[in-house]
């Protein structure tokens, strides 16, 4: 009895909050007050939601808990809280048709017409997030921090219009592992919860460009790279992120698990996220989106909690791929301070998801185990050899992968000292140094701060390859990489090669290659599938100007259906 009054007791002040927002309660405080007191979001017991799925068929769903045992939504919410419980229903509705699942030239177009202001763009999306991320029921747990600047910083961009990237007042979520100024950057462990830092590059760069940062989204804790065989999405700052397309029933992917479940919702115009190996088209592909893993390179990795500094990337993932190479663009720029930034501009990147290749002059390689085992992508292929396109159906070699998670725990053991060292302002906040004190820091409150273990971290600590085995490791993964596809894209005249999902993402981390991931449909579950162009370095322009030529084509991509209001 006294869980069903808790329960309805969550639900009245969830119904009381979005009549609120609806209304514009009349006894409201004033935008400028802080409001220290109104409780939006109560802890409940997720018990049930988690014993429903100890049985899931997969082992990784079978979740211990759902709900983060530290975070306090209030805390998220409560600072804008005033300004978007004012934000009448009324308003939301005449603004959704020019915003939602619109693209940016769309929305720019809007704006420029006078229709809505940028200050009103933030408000939808900030209305979407308290409205779905408030309710239990509904809850992606994918928000996790919100900028409580957010707003006035939008009425200025109202003010001033300056912008000359179209990247200019679009609102922009971050995976939680991307330093900002006014926000905490957690990587979703405990251990950082506290750690603040300056603006990662690419987020100075978006902010030069105009972007409005809305906020931080969850993601698999220290990017998928701390317990083995654990849920994708999982941290234990932000809790279990859930999959719009199917709460509790399909994955989310990771590890940028927050910014592919966010995009999907309709949170905001796009959000960046980050790949080691898998990490961007993995979470794009399991919402829905379209993301970008770019060559190693092309974007700054300074300010980002690292794994790898041989294979990381920040990159893009949006609900389309003018978006995409929007996002892009605006991101660019030559860092001093990381020794693999290109100082190469690429200026075809601003316009190429604007620019579509005709399918009739592209030259493409499919897996041949691919069109026998996978439905939608032998129909997926069919589509496109149809519209003009050359397909090429290939085995590649077989080539050996030895040594890659060496990559991953050497780099990790060196990179994440010179992250803590360079980047985190108050050393007094953050308790670790190092992987070591990280481990003896969890073991502290295991069911709290490592519910599903830290086999991966241990790992770490147990690797003894030495810096010369290393160089080796890297040398010889790098040329079985570029072996894996090089053979057939020469022989063949290729453009890409098409892949699903993250399906081959390890080959194209080691090769250091791009990756571009597109809808392609959804299986007879509903579970959504996407279609892979992996090109050679720096080939970000053709793979997007390909993606768009490919969307136009298929144009599949659907709104999960409880999140369409």
């Amino acid at each position: 009895m006294t869980k069903s009054i808790a329960s309805i007791g969550n639900v009245l002040v969830v119904f009381l909050f979005v009549l609120c927002l609806g209304t514009a309660c009349k006894n409201e405080k004033k935008p400028q007050e802080k409001n220290t007191d109104v409780v939006l979001w109560s802890p409940y017991n997720d018990s049930t939601e988690v014993a429903a799925n100890a049985e899931h068929e997969n082992d990784r769903m079978r979740y211990k808990l759902i709900q983060s045992k530290v975070l306090d939504k209030n805390d998220v919410f409560r600072p804008l809280y005033n300004e978007v419980s004012q934000f009448s229903e009324e308003r939301y509705e005449q603004i959704k048709p020019l915003v939602l699942e619109q693209d940016i030239p769309t929305i720019q177009g809007h704006i420029e017409a006078e229709k809505l202001t940028y200050e009103e763009l933030a408000l939808f999306y900030l209305k979407r997030i308290y409205k779905y991320e408030l309710d239990n029921s509904t809850t992606l747990n994918t928000v996790i921090a919100l900028n409580p600047n957010v707003l006035n910083e939008a009425r200025k961009l109202d003010k001033d219009k300056k912008g000359l990237h179209p990247i200019y007042g679009m609102p922009i979520l971050l995976k939680d592992n991307i330093g900002t100024q006014n926000m905490k950057t957690t990587a979703g462990a405990i251990a950082l919860q506290h750690n603040t830092t300056d603006n990662a590059f690419i987020v100075n760069r978006l902010k030069e460009n105009g972007a409005l940062i809305l906020g931080k989204v969850n993601l698999s804790e220290w990017a998928y790279f701390l317990c083995s065989g654990c849920p994708v999405g999982y941290s234990a700052v932000g809790g279990q992120t859930l999959n719009p397309y199917g709460r509790r029933i399909f994955e989310t992917g990771g590890s940028s698990s927050g910014s592919g479940t966010s995009i999907a919702a309709n949170y905001a115009v796009a959000a960046v996220g980050t790949e080691t190996s898998g990490s961007i088209l993995s979470p794009s592909s399991q919402n829905s989106v379209v993301g970008l893993k770019p060559t190693i390179g092309l974007l700054s990795r300074t300010g980002i909690v690292p794994i790898s500094s041989t294979l990381d990337t920040p990159g893009p993932m949006t609900k389309n791929v003018s978006d995409n190479a929007i996002l892009l663009s605006a991101m660019m720029g030559h860092d001093y301070d990381d020794k693999a930034s290109t100082r190469e501009n690429f200026s075809g990147i601003f316009t190429s998801g604007e620019r579509p290749i005709p399918l009739n002059e592209v030259r493409l390689g499919v897996f041949k185990n691919l069109m026998e085992g996978d439905s939608i992508y032998k129909a997926t292929i069919e589509k496109l050899k149809n519209a003009g396109a050359k397909i090429v159906e290939f085995t590649p070699p077989e080539v050996q992968m030895n040594g890659f998670l060496s990559i991953l725990n050497i780099d990790m053991k060196n990179d994440l000292p010179d992250y803590i060292d360079s980047q985190i302002q108050d050393k007094d906040a953050v308790k670790i140094t190092s992987i070591a004190d990280a481990v003896a820091f969890n073991k502290q409150d295991s069911l709290v701060r490592i519910p599903y273990g830290q086999a991966l971290f241990e790992g770490i600590l147990a690797d003894s390859t030495t810096a010369e085995g290393l160089a080796e490791i890297k040398n010889t993964l790098e040329q079985n990489g570029r072996l894996y596809f090089n053979d057939t894209m020469k022989k063949h005249d290729l453009d890409a090669i098409l892949s699903i999902n993250n399906y081959h993402a390890g080959y194209a981390a080691v090769a250091k290659y791009p990756a571009l991931t597109i809808p392609m449909g959804y299986k007879k579950t509903g579970e959504p599938i996407s279609l892979t162009f992996i090109g050679k370095q720096f080939s970000e322009g053709s793979l997007l100007r390909m993606g768009k030529s490919f969307e136009d084509l298929t144009k599949v991509r659907r709104q999960p259906e409880g999140y369409k209001e």
